[in-house]
């Protein structure tokens, strides 16, 4: 594949180490303002950093655009001449709707929306997909990039909302419970980085057990719960507490601050 990443910031080194890292690339250009930050990708073979899109866009299929939201409509006018029927254009800024980016490039063009979160630097992020009509033509190559970076789903743009509060601020959320676990197993007597080990393998290892039998987790949870044990008695207090509903409760409020924060843009 002949890649662009028009600005290789953390999110872009993070989809250029992964594409590195797997072999998936004919050509990889990374371009950016100041390509002393990207340094580290000067000697990679068939990687090359420039500070000109037109170029790196004119020798490129797919064209991954990971800018700050307050440039991309900047960087798409300029560039718009150059996109032809090999393009592919993948975008990951968040808010940045298909109908926009049509707008300025015209409906005629491949186009897709990534949403990955912060995951993706050691290759585990959830990334949500979604597409133009026209786009849905290449959205299996959209999959493969991001396949090779964690999992991938596509979706509807109308749920790509929801899913940025399920998956991008998911990370935090989860973040917090394996903080809470950790303070907890400090409390029981363990030291901090034990703690933490504790915690975070154990997290691990309960995704990896859905992931791999495709079971409710329930039927998990089942199998670790006995009559009268310390399991149900630890699950039914944290229940009492309102694990479950703070949990689905904040999510719901980020939902509806995000689509607040859309409101506001329009």
């Amino acid at each position: 594949m002949k890649i662009v990443i028009i600005g290789t910031g953390n999110l872009g080194c993070s989809i250029a180490k992964g594409l590195i890292n797997t072999n998936a690339i004919t050509s990889l250009y990374l371009t950016k303002r100041n390509l002393e930050s990207i340094h580290e990708f000067e000697g990679y073979k068939n990687v090359y950093l420039t500070t000109d899109n037109r170029t790196a866009i004119e020798k490129s299929d797919i064209i991954i655009f990971a800018v700050q939201p307050r440039h991309l409509e900047s960087i798409l006018l300029k560039s718009k001449d150059l996109f032809t029927n090999k393009h592919v254009l993948i975008s990951t800024i968040t808010g940045f709707s298909i109908d926009k980016i049509e707008a300025i490039v015209g409906q005629d063009q491949f186009i897709i929306r990534a949403m990955p979160n912060t995951a993706i630097a050691v290759g585990k992020s959830m990334t949500c997909l979604c597409s133009n009509e026209k786009g849905f033509d290449r959205i299996k190559i959209a999959e493969s990039i991001f396949n090779r970076l964690g999992t991938s789903i596509t979706i509807p743009e109308s749920q790509m909302q929801a899913a940025t509060v399920v998956c991008a601020s998911g990370i935090a959320f989860w973040m917090r419970l394996i903080r809470a676990t950790t303070q907890a197993a400090i409390q029981l007597g363990f030291d901090a980085k034990e703690a933490q080990e504790l915690a975070m393998n154990t997290c691990e290892g309960a995704a990896s057990l859905l992931i791999a039998t495709g079971n409710h987790p329930e039927q998990e949870i089942d199998k670790v719960t006995t009559p009268k044990g310390c399991t149900i008695e630890g699950l039914n207090q944290m229940e009492h507490k309102g694990l479950s509903s703070s949990l689905i409760q904040g999510m719901v409020a980020s939902f509806q601050k995000i689509n607040n924060i859309k409101t506001e843009q329009l």
